[in-house]
């Protein structure tokens, strides 16, 4: 990095993890750090941590923004409100908040959205114009860009695909609502369906052996060949399509991309999420729409969207 170049700081926060670092314009992430979302039990607590990360501070002065990335991040308000996979409750002036600390313009966006703009911007989605990014974490996300811009609606919440409600008497969602498609897609979905899904194999599975299983630890011993892993992953896989193969009448995209842990599991999940997409999907779709895996999932698509704010605001 030349020490000329400028900077921005792109914050990622998740409700299981935080990530942040440092970027450059042209997509070089210098500077990367993962902490646990539960150590930080006030927007204050995460700000003051940030603010004195040596790495931060040596490099303060060729930082020229700041880009956040938040579940229900409202992007007009700059607030996080009423997220509800955070223990910060209610709604919270977090761009604020960091522009008085930091002294710096501070963006802030929902992280499906800050996702959407990373793949855009330098991911799997360079050459798309309309796509939606699906991101599956603690819990679900999309961000809706239509025409090569993300689509916010008139207050700023447009995206919560999440939220959608797949079984209206189903799982209950930390939202307050029942059946949420992120109580059966997300992480957190797969290890419900470990303990809610009936099937004779259940007996027979090695996460028996587990204590506190993972998602990854599901999606690992299906690769493996165990069976009731096997239906749990073929279960969400189901779910997430048929939810896709719906949400293809809003806005036609030529793309899914898949963002997280789960979508990352060498290309299975894809391919099957897409089988039951093409079986679902009205006939003037099928066969238009790709299923895609972000290219970013190691390099953080989060971050590096949520840093592109900054230089899209100086543009």
């Amino acid at each position: 990095m030349k020490m000329s170049e400028n900077l921005a700081l792109g914050i990622d926060i998740g409700g299981t993890g935080i990530e942040y670092g440092l970027v450059t314009k042209n997509g070089s992430v210098v500077y990367e750090n993962n902490i646990e979302t539960v150590n930080y039990p006030t927007p204050e607590d995460l700000l003051n941590y940030i603010y004195s990360d040596s790495e931060v501070i040596k490099n303060f002065n060729l930082i020229q923004g700041i880009g956040i990335g938040a579940p229900n991040g409202n992007f007009f308000n700059g607030t996080i409100e009423f997220a509800p996979n955070l223990k910060w409750t209610g709604i919270i002036p977090l761009a604020k908040i960091f522009t008085d600390k930091f002294k710096l313009p501070t963006f802030l966006t929902n992280d499906a959205n800050a996702a959407a703009i990373g793949e855009m911007v330098f991911g799997n989605a360079k050459d798309l114009k309309d796509f939606v990014t699906i991101t599956l974490g603690t819990g679900v996300g999309s961000g809706i860009v239509i025409d090569g811009k993300i689509v916010y609606g008139h207050d700023g919440f447009a995206g919560e695909y999440g939220h959608i409600r797949i079984f209206p008497d189903g799982r209950k969602c930390g939202c307050g609502r029942n059946g949420c498609l992120e109580t059966y897609a997300s992480s957190t979905g797969v290890i419900r369906s470990i303990q809610e899904l009936e099937s004779e194999n259940k007996l027979f599975s090695a996460l028996n052996a587990i204590t506190n299983p993972t998602a990854k630890d599901v999606f690992d011993l299906a690769i493996d060949g165990d069976l009731f892993a096997n239906e749990i992953v073929e279960f969400t896989a189901q779910i997430l399509g048929q939810a896709l193969a719906d949400f293809a009448c809003f806005s036609s995209p030529k793309a899914y991309v898949l963002f997280g842990g789960i979508a990352q599991n060498e290309g299975q999940f894809a391919q099957k999420v897409k089988r039951y997409m093409e079986e679902h999907l009205l006939i003037i779709y099928k066969n238009k729409i790709e299923i895609r895996i972000s290219t970013l999932h190691s390099l953080n698509a989060a971050v590096l969207g949520s840093a592109s704010l900054v230089f899209a605001a100086k543009n």
